[in-house]
């Protein structure tokens, strides 16, 4: 077998296969702000109240959480790459209804089936990426970042360009990209060898008896609670076009994608994760509670979005690698605990949101999520110790350039340790 590029290379350097996934993973990323420009258009043309908008977000997201609870199960089962084909096919197929769904109801309803596709994706696309990836772990990860930052920036400016023409442009249009994803995919990815053990239900949901795991995605619930109401309702205070607020998120998607692949690292491993974080958190209550003070001042909330995806970047990043790094459970259970919390969070803002404006007033959600965020800060500080020492233990950027195939062994040795500990445990009680 030929050897792969030397450790030195670039992250961009990368087998076909890993292109594939990663372009699987832009169209995938998309799919969250892609809905974004056409909110007050599906409100208007649809006859349909903003909460009943919202629930695109809601069906999608909760679906997604839940969903997060079985991807081990399954991937465990069938193995990596057929998991990702049926999540691909999943998000064809339910993406491509939403576009040719004749109410609300239907989109709401066919979002909730794109966002199960989602979770069998999103869960298995970075071990894929990980496995087959030159350049080490660390590499994997910064690729990893970039596509999702490409598929953030650029899922609100297709909606936008999209959307201008109609609605159902955008879900028309990702169920066509993610055909040539699903396509790229099954040429190009290698067969995928299914686990030696295999995932059981519980294992996500027990991880959160450990209090690092439980209290850091319970600060992910709360930040997405505050990112989600941001993304969700903001648009209805805009008044603009779809094309124009595909550019107000495209902007907001091009900071987000670079604080997420450069600031996240550099801040971080300058002042740590856990001030880094929790300054980041501050910054996003803050500019909520702007928008909150001032709902009716469309500058205001055009210039407060766009700045948050600065600190939307640095969250996303942040709060992810804290997960994995103070986690005593193995990746791919954290990681389904982890995204099973927050996604629960970001499901109910955005639905919370429309019914708190319309019961209310526009300042109720957002100075609410304001004060959400606040929380997750405050709650981030009881595994400040926790992520100090992570950070303590973390490789200099010299020692991370191993093989991708002995970063993933480790994982694995690792994995099993552990299982093997949890056993042993477990018979002595």
């Amino acid at each position: 077998m030929t050897s792969e590029p030397s450790t030195g290379t670039s992250p961009f350097r990368q087998p076909r296969a890993v292109w594939a996934v990663a372009f699987a993973c832009v169209i995938s990323f998309m799919g969250i702000g892609l809905v974004d420009p056409i909110l007050p258009a599906l409100a208007t043309q649809l006859h349909a109240s903003h909460t009943q908008v919202e629930l695109l977000f809601t069906s999608y997201l909760i679906v997604t959480a839940v969903a997060m609870l079985v991807t081990g199960v399954v991937s465990s089962r069938i193995g990596a790459k057929r998991t990702l084909i049926v999540g691909l096919a999943l998000i064809v197929v339910f993406a491509t209804a939403a576009g040719l769904a004749g109410d609300i109801a239907g989109i709401v309803g066919f979002r909730a089936g794109w966002g199960l596709g989602n979770a069998l994706f999103i869960a298995t696309s970075l071990a894929v990426i990980v496995g087959s990836a030159s350049g080490g772990f660390a590499g994997a990860i910064v690729l990893y970042e970039t596509a999702l930052g490409i598929g953030i920036a650029s899922g609100p400016l297709l909606g936008g360009l999209l959307g201008d023409i109609s609605w159902r442009g955008p879900f028309l249009g990702v169920g066509v990209l993610m055909l040539v994803a699903l396509v790229a995919t099954v040429v190009l990815v290698p067969p995928t060898p299914t686990p030696e053990r295999r995932s059981t239900l519980r294992e996500p949901l027990a991880a959160l008896r450990h209090r690092s795991l439980r209290n850091t995605s319970l600060t992910g619930l709360l930040y997405n609670w505050g990112f989600f109401t941001l993304l969700g309702y903001a648009p209805f205070l805009m008044d603009l076009s779809a094309l124009q607020l595909g550019g107000v998120f495209f902007a907001w998607g091009l900071l987000v994608a670079l604080f997420a692949v450069f600031g996240a690292p550099r801040l971080g491993g300058r002042f740590g994760t856990a001030r880094t974080l929790t300054a980041a958190l501050v910054v996003v209550a803050v500019l909520l509670a702007l928008i909150g003070t001032f709902p009716g001042t469309r500058w205001v909330v055009i210039v407060a979005v766009i700045l948050s995806g600065a600190v939307v970047g640095l969250n996303n990043t942040l709060v992810t690698t804290a997960v994995m790094s103070i986690s005593p459970v193995p990746r791919n259970v954290a990681s389904a605990t982890y995204g099973f919390v927050r996604f629960i969070g970001g499901g109910l803002a955005p639905f919370a949101a429309g019914l708190l404006a319309e019961g209310f007033s526009a300042h109720v959600p957002f100075l609410l999520g304001a004060a959400v965020v606040l929380a997750g800060a405050v709650l981030l500080q009881t595994v400040r110790t926790d992520l100090d020492r992570a950070d303590a233990e973390v490789p200099a950027p010299e020692e991370e350039a191993v093989p991708a195939e002995q970063a993933l062994a480790h994982d694995r040795a690792h994995d099993r340790a552990h299982d093997r500990a949890h056993d042993r445990a477990r018979e002595r009680h």
